[in-house]
């Protein structure tokens, strides 16, 4: 039962910057775009985060976690807004292929998020962290320690750090607006027929553009979970390497649902670090690894056969909008 345990826990601490990954892939796939360049996004979250709070401590005399914490997911969004708004500029106004552009962030964005946590480590002198102090409160739960102290349940549910509670917040309020907002139906209805929506009278390339901004930023904050939890707040260059091509994995596992987000990355984190938890000698470390890979395509293979229209992406998705031809 401790072997369970002290598993849950710690895909819920893995998982957590998934679910925030896939959360903003979905926003941005649910709008017709298909940002394949998560990866790079995910990687400058994650060093312009955790610069953000670095230098915030340096400058303070008296840090305070609630300033560190809106610093550090302002800068992680920005970065990714302005990543994804590159992005949105190239496949929604100059219409060029969404997968290669994709890729292309990847690239960038991983090279930008390397570029500025070594230009921070060489200023600093050694490794760009953060004080215990900071540590602590980043992985801390907020929850009261009596319910944390319950046996077997009060640390897989009340144990979590403040990003796994606001990611389920953010999971629900992401479900109900796409389902039950006017906005929300506006966005989906971009992301099945662009043609239909114009004709209808709906911006198409405002609400593309919004979602994937914004859909960018959320996916952004991701990386900065990552390094300030299961990191320990500590800069490095191949922390985050793969976290982005799980996240967009994860979309397809959870068949562009935001509340299946919550559950998946627990079951995502879970694979993610079965190695080390439950290790077979005669089973390389490399297979444990593409597990969530190999999962993905088994689903992605029975939703495929039963060809239900609930469980299939947009039908827009990764097609440019041309709206001389409607």
């Amino acid at each position: 039962m401790k072997l369970i345990t002290d598993l849950l826990v710690a895909a819920i601490i893995y998982g957590t910057p998934l679910m925030f990954g896939t959360l903003g892939e979905i926003l941005t796939e649910k709008s017709g775009n298909l940002n394949l360049g998560v990866e790079g996004i995910m990687f400058m979250g994650g060093a312009i985060g955790l610069g953000g709070v670095y230098y915030y401590e340096q400058a303070a005399s008296a840090p305070s976690f609630a300033v560190a914490l809106l610093i550090a997911l302002l800068c992680a969004f920005l970065a990714g807004a302005l990543a994804s708004l590159i992005f949105s500029f190239l496949t929604t106004t100059l219409r060029t292929n969404q997968n290669v552009t994709g890729l292309a962030l990847a690239i960038f964005g991983t090279g930008v998020g390397q570029f500025v946590g070594e230009l921070m480590r060489l200023k600093a002198g050694g490794y760009v962290t953060v004080s215990n102090a900071l540590k602590s409160a980043f992985t801390a739960s907020p929850m009261p320690a009596f319910l944390q102290k319950i046996p077997v349940v009060g640390p897989i549910l009340f144990g979590a750090n403040w990003f796994f509670y606001i990611g389920v917040v953010l999971a629900v309020c992401m479900h109900l607006f796409l389902k039950k907002s006017r906005v929300g139906l506006y966005l989906r209805s971009v992301g099945e027929s662009p043609a239909t929506a114009d004709a209808a009278g709906i911006n198409v390339t405002r609400y593309k553009y919004l979602a994937t901004i914004i859909g960018g930023g959320i996916s952004a904050i991701g990386g900065m979970i990552y390094i300030t939890t299961s990191a320990g707040c500590t800069w490095n260059n191949e922390g985050l390497s793969g976290e982005g091509w799980l996240a967009v994995a994860l979309v397809i596992f959870c068949l562009w649902r935001p509340l299946s987000a919550i559950w998946g990355s627990v079951l995502f984190g879970a694979l993610m670090i079965l190695y080390v938890r439950l290790q077979v000698s005669f089973i390389p470390t490399e297979l444990y690894k593409i597990l969530p890979y190999v999962v993905t395509v088994i689903v992605l293979v029975i939703t495929s056969l039963r060809n239900s229209k609930d469980k299939q992406p947009p039908e827009a998705l990764g097609l440019a909008y041309f709206r001389e031809d409607r």
